[in-house]
């Protein structure tokens, strides 16, 4: 049948099974929105305040649900508004594709009004990215748009269609959605080989978990690897999930905050097994003392990631999931009792303690995840708040924790909380901020308010730029450059403003009773958690220091 480009756009959507987007309309995309109205039934379009929040949520919907989440712009401003969430989806590796509409072909590159160049500038920050200038190439386009962003690692993929082509007319016909398979054709039984004889020498094996394990879905995997092999866990900020925090195998996440079990566990070990993690420096700490007492294993599905930042004895490329389906049938029952008594002394004696005297980020941490019993799906904005969530609320299945860890953008929480929320009806969605976080996009809980998500944003508000100026108190000289924010702004009337419900704690209790009351109500609420500005995040490894050198406030002191 002859359809429009823009009716195009539609059945490729619906052909995808995508039920949900997000985005904000303008004069180059009118005819895709004017047929996601005439479809409203078949695709929910969620309006956002910004065309970031609407990359932002189309990213939670997609770690949350593991879905492809899509988002929509209008050319010009509208189109690089969505960069920073498009980069955001490309540095941790999530399938996004978003659709932005262009002036019509004569008009490309002659300046005209509202005319960018959006597939130059999302060029290094996409997996790939199309302009499609020709309607019978469209729908072609879409769903190789679709393949791409789902395939192998993850990302996200955008999609520019001049004006001209969403009116013109070409044959479409249904086709039903390619099955993408696990990448395993690069998974080689020799590697396989290689990796068990190390593991079966190992006397003190550890296993490092990463995002790649939450992506692939491998929790079940990695927790019956873990027991096999008789080793303890730890886990990156991206990986958290992958294997359950109440395990008792797991010592914490490892690196500049990780916990002092982790990093001086990691430290020591003999045998790094590094499951879908791609080394980040805020793991590494200094390169060249990184677990300088063991050899390395890593397995992930990108083989660019492999000897990137560190050098490794030997490597399987392929999903985390099938890797370990073929790796433990291989494995036999190990016993390392010795080692594991000695991390467990270790986690006994380097605790994650909540201090006990007034309100603080680790305190409203641990409340929350005790009153959502741990089943809540967390996302955070970006600084102290961000590592106090990681250090003390206990996840325990992938796509709980929705965080930006490559990019660090703040801003991102609030709207990806919003496309957690649309993609998990029913389940309770917190946004964990600071107050500085909660500038950047706070227009976005008048989304959550129109479209009657129970949100809790949850502003860990201390009047200042938490980690920045924490890094300004140790290693700046208290020189607190433009990072102080005691100017008066009341969150409450903000967030009532918006049509939310805001809340204030300055005390344990009063924070007790307003988590009390945003867990019954069906709305969006706002809590104003007022902290010390002062407030650290501990334990901490100074910038290019060795992991082994974490020190919390008590090292200090001494």
């Amino acid at each position: 049948m002859e359809l429009t480009g823009a009716q195009i756009v539609v059945e490729c959507l619906a052909e995808q099974k995508v039920d949900t987007v997000f985005g904000y309309p303008g004069g180059a995309i009118l005819n895709v929105y004017d047929e996601l109205y005439k479809n409203k039934d078949r695709i929910r379009h969620i309006l956002t305040s910004h065309e970031q929040g609407a990359s932002h949520a189309a990213d939670g919907y997609a770690r949350s649900t593991g879905k492809v989440g899509v988002c929509m712009a209008t050319s010009g401003p509208g189109a690089t508004n969505l960069v920073t969430g498009i980069a955001t989806a490309y540095m941790d590796s999530v399938p996004v594709v978003a659709i932005t509409c262009n002036v019509t072909v004569p008009l490309l590159g002659k300046d005209s009004f509202q005319e960018v160049d959006i597939a130059g500038i999302t060029m290094p920050v996409t997996k790939h990215n199309f302009i499609v200038k020709d309607v019978t190439k469209l729908a072609a386009t879409i769903r190789r748009a679709f393949k791409i962003a789902k395939s192998g690692r993850p990302g996200p993929v955008l999609i520019d269609i001049t004006k001209d082509v969403t009116a013109a007319k070409t044959d479409y016909e249904y086709e039903e959605p390619e099955e993408i398979p696990r990448k395993t054709d690069q998974i080689k039984d020799s590697d396989i080989d290689t990796a068990v004889e190390m593991i079966e020498k190992s006397q003190k094996p550890y296993i490092f978990v990463g995002g790649g394990a939450v992506i692939s879905r491998a929790a079940d995997e990695v927790r019956r690897f873990a027991d096999l092999i008789d080793a303890p866990v730890c886990d990156s900020l991206m990986g958290k999930g992958a294997y359950p925090g109440t395990g008792d195998r797991y010592t914490g996440m490892l690196g500049m905050h990780g916990t002092k079990a982790s990093n001086l566990g990691v430290s020591s070990c003999d045998l790094l097994i590094a499951v879908g993690t791609r080394f980040s420096d805020r793991v590494l700490g200094n390169p060249k003392t990184f677990a300088s007492n063991a050899k390395v294993i890593q397995i992930d599905v990108d083989p660019a990631e492999i000897n990137k930042n560190i050098i490794v004895d030997a490597e399987i490329i392929g999903d985390i999931k099938e890797v370990l389906k073929r790796l433990i049938p291989k494995l036999r029952q190990m016993d390392h009792h010795h080692w594991m008594e000695h991390m467990r002394d270790l986690c006994q004696k380097y605790p994650m303690t909540v201090p006990k005297d007034g309100l603080t980020g680790p305190y409203a941490i641990r409340r929350i995840y005790e009153a959502t019993n741990g089943d809540a799906i967390i996302t955070t904005e970006v600084g102290q708040h961000q590592m106090w969530t990681a250090q003390y609320y206990q996840f325990n299945r992938p796509g709980q924790l929705l965080t930006s860890g490559g990019l660090g953008t703040m801003g991102y929480g609030l709207g990806a909380s919003i496309g957690a929320a649309i993609g998990n009806p029913g389940k309770k969605v917190f946004n964990i901020a600071g107050d500085g976080c909660f500038r950047m996009n706070m227009n976005e809980i008048a989304t959550a308010t129109r479209n009657k998500l129970p949100i809790v944003e949850v502003i860990m508000n201390n009047h200042v730029l938490g980690m920045v100026r924490q890094w300004q108190d140790l290693f700046y000289g208290k020189r607190y450059s433009n990072t102080v924010l005691d100017d008066g702004v009341d969150y409450c009337k903000l967030a009532e403003a918006m049509g939310a419900k805001g809340l204030r704690a300055r005390s344990q209790k009063e924070f007790d009773d307003a988590l009390d009351i945003a867990m019954k109500t069906d709305t969006p609420v706002v809590i104003d958690a007022i902290i010390g500005s002062d407030d650290k995040v501990w334990p901490m490894v100074a910038p290019g220091k060795p992991i082994a050198e974490c020190f919390d406030e008590s090292d200090l002191k001494a």
